[in-house]
């Protein structure tokens, strides 16, 4: 049944002649081989003969079908004897069709009879195998680092190429290595980073008259009113009067939390107090050589004069205790009561010109100094 055109036979080819009817009509016209003979077979978009390359057509015989020859059988996907089968309208005869035999509409690629096309379609990662793979596999490394605000991707690519990222103490240079964050530690410059998104480093500028606590029975303002945009259960890290202003830090790291506050860290605290003078000259020594408390022996690690209006002296103290009320009492004991106290430095971290009552998150590099100050 070579020749079927359109719909059978009788309409014959609009591009050569695969038959020997009329375009129109179906009348004999001459000429049986297509375009140079039968080297093309027919180049209609009916189905036909000939053998070689076939029709050229959107459907039928294919780029190249035959109608019992070799080459490509059926429509644009065509079969190569037998191969890419189907095309548009199949293989066999119908609307649209392919040459010989008989057969429905086939799918664009794969029936025919033949071994169907691989299917080079990109395979998507869903979200869920993926973070599934990165549980199992660890993070790669710059992807840690870009996470904990190092910087982009390639920024972090770079530092690891310059030699200035370690892993657990190890220089790493190669690039693409995996990590598991909530095991390592990473360091850049020297200077560790959070590797866990859930960890949370705060300073409060605590305004006086606030109690240094979560919770107060009395009913007083507490540093919980200050961190209520945060879901993490934070400890603050050490206490200030409830008179005295200034730098308090919070975390839910508990190890940072207690090494920061345990006296044998020696993490000094920097306070700036308010007393009246006229100050002698020897006050300074006298606070560093030690003043003698009804809990023990206190000393200043460093005192000196920032400022004066008057009689009003604002002298700065720092040390490394923590008992409670220690600058105010090593004053008091010395003859300088203090009228205001205000802490503007913990370990490596600033107060700065930070209102009072506002909190801010602290810096990758405030973070790696801190834990640089307790060995972490």
């Amino acid at each position: 049944m070579a020749g079927t055109g359109r719909q059978g036979s009788g309409r014959g080819n609009f591009r050569g002649a695969g038959n020997n009817r009329d375009e129109r009509s179906g009348a004999p016209r001459g000429g049986a081989a297509g375009r140079g003979g039968s080297g093309r077979g027919d180049a209609g978009r009916g189905g036909g003969g000939g053998t070689g390359r076939g029709d050229a057509g959107r459907s039928g015989a294919g780029r190249g079908g035959s109608g019992g020859g070799q080459g490509y059988g059926g429509g644009q996907g065509g079969s190569q004897g037998g191969g890419y089968g189907g095309g548009r309208g199949g293989s066999g005869a119908g609307s649209r069709s392919g040459s010989g035999g008989s057969g429905a509409q086939g799918p664009r690629r794969g029936s025919g009879g033949g071994t169907s096309r691989p299917d080079r379609r990109p395979t998507t990662v869903r979200e869920g195998e993926r973070n599934t793979r990165e549980t199992q596999e660890g993070v790669r490394l710059q992807k840690v680092m870009a996470q904990a605000g190092i910087g982009s991707r390639r920024a972090c690519e770079e530092l690891i190429d310059m030699g200035r990222v370690e892993v657990d103490g190890q220089v790493v240079r190669e690039q693409g290595l995996r990590v598991d964050p909530t095991k390592v530690e990473i360091k850049v410059d020297g200077l560790r980073i959070p590797t866990s998104s859930g960890e949370v480093y705060i300073a409060l500028n605590k305004p006086a008259g606030v109690v240094s606590t979560m919770y107060d029975p009395e009913g007083r303002p507490t540093l919980a009113e200050y961190i209520t945009d945060h879901e993490q259960r934070l400890f603050h890290v050490g206490r200030l009067d409830t008179e005295t202003e200034g730098l308090i830090l919070l975390t839910n790291h508990g190890e940072l939390s207690n090494r920061l506050t345990h006296p044998s860290y020696e993490v000094t605290k920097t306070y700036l107090a308010q007393i009246q003078g006229p100050i002698p000259r020897d006050l300074g020594k006298r606070l560093k050589e030690g003043v003698e408390l009804e809990d023990g022996l206190a000393r200043a690690d460093s005192f000196r004069i920032i400022d004066q209006l008057g009689k009003t002296y604002m002298v700065e103290v720092v040390l490394h205790e923590g008992r409670k009320h220690i600058v105010r009492r090593m004053l008091a004991e010395l003859g300088f009561p203090v009228e205001r106290l205000v802490r503007t430095k913990f370990g490596p971290i600033q107060l700065g010109d930070q209102r009072p009552g506002r909190t801010r998150r602290l810096s990758n590099e405030e973070i790696g100094l801190l834990f640089r100050e307790v060995g972490l």
